[in-house]
Order: structure tokens, then sequence, then C-alpha cells
């Protein structure tokens, strides 16, 4: 993976970043998002991932025991990848992430990563 330049555009980057998350969500789950969209703003990442519960935790969710399960079982996961996936974020922006965090929505099947950098970047607007 090679960092992308900022002088090729703030949209190249957010690009290359939503592609390098949903490989690595892929080879992770054994699939990737349906869908990912990534934005830099100021000295934060964000990247939206969209129709990440797999078959069988799209069963889970439909009780309340399921739910919780899965919510579960994503932070463990979540907290055994963190580093890998800061070090793409790193490698692709140039900066050092300080802090990452994320959560997943069990209603809609979407996570969110949010990174939190050493520096501002260049806004994409």
């Amino acid at each position: 993976m090679e960092r992308v330049h900022l002088l090729n555009g703030v949209g190249k980057l957010e690009a290359a970043i939503a592609e390098a998350v949903t490989k690595f969500h892929r080879g992770l789950f054994g699939k990737g998002p349906e869908s990912a969209r990534a934005y830099v703003l100021g000295d934060m990442v964000i990247v939206r991932l969209r129709g990440v519960l797999t078959t069988e935790e799209q069963h889970l969710v439909k009780t309340e025991k399921g739910r919780q399960v899965v919510k579960m079982m994503r932070q463990v996961l979540r907290e055994s990848y963190a580093n890998d996936l800061e070090a793409i974020i790193a490698n692709l922006t140039g900066c050092s992430v300080l802090s990452s965090h994320s959560d997943i929505s069990t209603k809609t099947g979407e996570r969110v990563e949010v990174f939190i950098l050493d520096r501002h970047l260049p806004a994409s607007h």
C-alpha cells in the first residue's frame, strides 16, 4: 500500500482509504462491506461502511440477545485488529494515528470508524 500524496487531491486519498479499509475487512471477515466512503475532516478520518453484517450476524440481530452478542463480538474483534487498521490509515495519510474509535449499528448494518491524526489534512470540500 502506497501513501497517497495530498497534491493528488484529498478525494483520491479518501477513495484510497475506503478501498484499503474494504480490502482489510474482506480479508478479516470473508466479506467486505457493500459500500464504503471515507472523509478527511481536519485532523480526523471518518470511514462509513455499509452492509457489514455477515449472514450469521443478520440472523442474530433479530433478537435483543443476538444484538448484544454481535455488538460485543465486534467490539472485541475491533480491539484485536485496531493497530493494523491504524497502520493502514497512517501509511496512506503520512500522519500518526493518535487514537481510533468505532461503532456498529446492528439496526442498519453500518459501521463507523474514526481516526484522530497528529495533524490537520486539507479539507475535501
